[in-house]
């Protein structure tokens, strides 16, 4: 019984020496605090461009989508930004659908953003800054004295100065009441 009694001893005090190894600081290394320390400045140091770049896109969108005569806040709402979108360019709300699916989306993405640049008044050429460089094209038509023509979709009828009281065709409401 004692040499039982004395092996729990024993065995306790190995366990309470290793956790006191684990809280000392023997086994500290500030190489690892430097690195982790560097890491994060390095990361912090990523992360502020890309929200400056964020907060100057959302921007850029609430302008457009004010230009288009939409609420601008309806730029920064997920899945009612594109509803919002596909209204300004001139196609119907189910197109959000083919924005769901796989290699699809790509295609209708790149008409939707020709379609836009189209609203504006702007070519294919503005369309692929749209595409490629959209950090400065988009506050560009933001920011610019870029005019929104209307609905670029075949009803639109062409590139002239956008009148909401003259033959606009409203994507949600085909019919409109009579007055």
């Amino acid at each position: 019984m004692f040499r039982l009694e004395g092996m729990i001893i024993f065995h306790n005090l190995q366990i309470l020496n290793h956790l006191k190894s684990l809280t000392l600081m023997e086994n500290y290394d500030s190489s690892s605090a430097a690195a982790a320390a560097g890491i994060f400045a390095i990361v912090s140091a990523l992360i502020i461009p890309f929200i400056i770049i964020w907060v100057i896109m959302v921007i850029a969108h609430w302008k457009i989508y004010e230009k288009a005569g939409k609420p601008g806040w309806a730029a920064i709402i997920p899945i009612y930004n594109i509803i919002v979108l596909l209204e300004i360019v001139g196609k119907p709300v189910w197109w959000i659908i083919l924005f769901l699916i796989p290699c699809v989306n790509i295609i209708f993405a790149v008409w939707t953003i020709n379609l836009l640049s189209k609203s504006f008044g702007q070519s294919e050429g503005f369309t692929v800054g749209l595409l490629l460089l959209g950090v400065v094209f988009y506050p560009i038509l933001g920011f610019g004295n870029y005019q929104y023509l209307g609905p670029s979709a075949k009803e639109a009828g062409g590139l002239k100065p956008f009148d909401p009281s003259t033959n606009y065709k409203d994507p949600f409401n085909p019919n409109p009441p009579q007055v």
